[in-house]
């Protein structure tokens, strides 16, 4: 069994170090966050993501899992070293590679003999070659003599599915420069190699692009789908129809052919635009992203413009708002659709209350611009109590089987914007319902 250390205790380095620990490797994670670390160690799960407090709790029991703000003991004692930082934005929509090139100069530092780095942040083109330059470089200022690999692997986690997604994936990326970097990757995912996963081993620019074209390409058919939904409410056909049949084709398929306010969260809004800015950084225009990129933003203006057009006058109206995270199962809230609709709607004088089964404590500091036009409530039916409209902005679960029998007891109004299509528009409109979903 591999000895593992993962630097960042973020989505992706604390699933990752948690199921990998689970295969029966010894995994550290490392993190400057001293409170977060204690927390771990106390069983306190710092995201939310159905299944992990149960593993995590599990190894870190058995002792194959720990948590760690010690760098240096985590560096010399493991042979694996995963980067698992985060890589924001930066104001030119490039990924921000300060974290990545932070944690490279720490394994330098403290290298004590051969090393595997791994890359498994999200990171553009080029960025294993400059992992390995900084390593490089530190090295030669400590005059010591250690061989090493930058390896790139990266992650294709869904929030919501990361356990699924970690334990059984459609493929694992390994791109190398040597033989013993890729033997070495193969022994730190045997449990999926010998189960027949397909492996793709690579350089590391090609494993790098993999990751942005995957995602820019997911962003693209959503995309798709929500302008084709525009056209079909103009003509009068069911996008919902129009998606299915589509997706029937197998050169086409159907996941990600779901209409709605437009796509959010920590993958596709960043790598698109990182896409993008790669593209135009070599001499290149990818159109079809940058345009992918402006229309997801349009799509979210088109929601409200949907809702004022129903409503014609919002201000003093009461609005109950079902979900503000981007996708269910997940409490993150970044690019997600709500950060424009919510304000776009309090600025006209809407009183917006707000239930989200995970979503208040990012929504609290996300929204506090606009407290004064939101109430959180506890459940949907208090979100629901008085108001003139309800409007559905993430499909959990519980929102899908509403008990619309409760609406005229507890005063919710007539209409109803499904933005996520979960309802039947027919079923809707039978139980006198003004409903306006998208595409349909």
């Amino acid at each position: 069994m591999s000895k593992i250390t993962v630097i960042g205790t973020g989505y992706v380095g604390l699933v990752s170090g948690a199921i990998l620990s689970d295969f029966g490797h010894t995994v550290i994670c490392v993190d400057i966050d001293e409170n977060k670390i204690e927390g771990l160690k106390n069983g306190i799960i710092p995201i939310f993501e159905p299944g992990l407090e149960r593993i995590v709790k599990n190894n870190y029991y058995y002792k194959r899992l720990d948590f760690t703000t010690d760098i240096r003991s985590a560096i010399e004692n493991n042979d694996v070293v995963f980067i698992a930082v985060g890589t924001p934005p930066a104001d030119d929509g490039s990924a921000d590679l300060r974290h990545v090139l932070v944690a490279a100069k720490d394994i330098a530092t403290h290298m004590n003999g051969y090393k595997v780095i791994v890359n498994k942040s999200t990171v553009p083109v080029g960025a294993g070659k400059k992992v390995k330059a900084v390593v490089q470089s530190i090295l030669a200022e400590r005059e010591a003599d250690h061989s090493f690999d930058v390896v790139s692997n990266p992650e294709f986690l869904r929030e919501g599915s990361a356990i699924q997604d970690f334990m059984h994936p459609d493929r694992v990326i390994l791109g190398a420069e040597s033989d013993r970097a890729i033997n070495i990757m193969k022994e730190v995912y045997r449990v999926l190699y010998i189960n027949e996963t397909p492996f793709v081993e690579t350089n590391l620019e090609t494993a790098e692009m993999i990751k942005y074209a995957s995602n820019a390409f997911l962003a693209m058919k959503i995309t798709f789908i929500n302008e084709v939904a525009n056209v079909c409410e103009k003509v009068g056909a069911d996008v919902q129809k129009v998606a299915k049949a589509m997706g029937l084709d197998g050169r086409i398929a159907p996941k990600f052919l779901h209409a709605g306010p437009g796509f959010g969260g920590s993958c596709f809004p960043k790598d698109t635009r990182a896409l993008a800015r790669i593209a135009r950084d070599c001499g290149e225009t990818m159109s079809l992203v940058e345009t992918t990129v402006e229309a997801n933003e349009r799509q979210k203006m088109k929601m409200v413009q949907k809702i004022l057009d129903a409503m014609n006058e919002l201000a003093d109206k009461a609005i109950a708002i079902l979900g503000v995270t981007f996708k269910p199962n997940t409490d993150d809230l970044r690019d997600a659709p709500s950060l424009v609709i919510l304000p776009e709607l309090a600025k006209r004088g809407a009183k917006l209350k707000v239930y989200d089964p995970a979503g208040r404590k990012e929504g609290d500091w996300r929204f506090s611009h606009i407290m004064d036009s939101i109430t959180w409530c506890e459940n949907a039916y208090e979100a629901l109590e008085g108001t003139d409209a309800t409007i559905i902005l993430t499909e959990w679960n519980e929102f899908r089987n509403l008990n619309f029998e409760k609406f005229k007891e507890i005063g919710a109004g007539e209409y109803f914007f499904d933005l996520r299509n979960i309802y039947d528009k027919k079923t809707m409109l039978d139980k006198g319902f003004k409903y306006y979903g998208v595409g349909v």
